[in-house]
């Protein structure tokens, strides 16, 4: 009897987690395996399997474009971080309804596409747009200068679009804080900003560490708002890998450049969960 009492307590969690395994594997662990076995495939030609890895180190194009994925997106992850954590943190301070209103108005724009959004941006940013009129009023740019298809552009447009990911992902270890610590560090002689670095975020910057590697993932792979808001003069690595696959059909060397771009999120994300579950043991 207990060996069978043993045997159906093992079958229930094994019913429960089949559906999520078997999706992890169809829409994930297989198509990024047949990635993997395509920019490895033998070529037939001198570098043999790696021959797409060499092409991509060997092209000054290619690494500049990486390089500008990886810069952009350690900007919008900052400028997310600097505009997040005190929206998150006035969220969790602030009197219920006004608190519903502001994650109102951070969620929202995750009810529209991020195609409409994009958009929506090109309008503002480019010529005769509201920002470009506002800059060249108080004299801060020329007057046939613009933001779209600039780095600044990308930026603005990416930082909207993410900024939800990280309000949401720390809005919830903030409000884990009690009020009450901070007033008694406040009634001790601390200021707010040394009350905000030496209690607030000491016990909280996992969260924040945890939202700005969400930002900084998605923003290495983001396509739509870059390609759009860049064009065709600032391309990242999400649109050189459909540059490839698509209109050149070298789906070897796209899928070389989509190796490395998983790897470089996954040496990011992979020593924090490390780290995370050695802190929690």
């Amino acid at each position: 009897m207990p060996g069978t009492r043993g045997g159906q307590g093992l079958v229930e969690p094994l019913v429960l987690v089949t559906p999520g395994i078997a999706l992890l594997f169809g829409a994930f662990l297989f198509p990024v395996g047949q990635i993997l076995v395509l920019s490895v495939a033998p070529s037939g030609e001198e570098m043999g399997a790696w021959r797409n890895f060499a092409r991509f180190f060997a092209d000054d194009y290619y690494l500049r474009v990486a390089w500008r994925t990886f810069r952009l997106s350690l900007l919008i992850t900052a400028a997310t971080a600097l505009i997040g954590f005190p929206l998150a943190y006035a969220m969790a301070r602030a009197p219920r309804w006004l608190a519903f209103l502001l994650l109102l108005l951070t969620v929202l724009p995750l009810m529209t596409s991020v195609v409409v959004r994009t958009f929506g941006w090109m309008m503002v940013l480019g010529r005769g747009g509201p920002v470009t009129d506002l800059l060249m009023l108080f004299g801060l740019s020329a007057r046939n200068a613009v933001l779209l298809q600039s780095e600044t552009g990308i930026v603005v447009a990416m930082v909207q679009v993410l900024l939800p990911f990280m309000v949401l992902t720390t809005l919830g270890v903030i409000a884990g804080i009690h009020p009450h610590l901070e007033e008694a560090a406040r009634t001790m002689g601390a200021g707010f900003y040394r009350t905000l670095r030496h209690v607030v975020l000491p016990p909280r910057a996992p969260g924040l560490v945890s939202g700005s590697l969400l930002v900084f993932a998605i923003s290495m792979s983001s396509f739509i708002t870059p390609n759009l808001i860049g064009g065709v003069r600032l391309p990242v690595m999400a649109s050189a890998i459909y540059q490839q696959a698509i209109h050149t059909l070298d789906w070897g060397f796209a899928a070389a450049q989509s190796t490395l771009l998983l790897v470089a999120v996954l040496g990011l994300l992979v020593p924090y969960l490390a780290l995370m579950r050695r802190a929690r043991v």
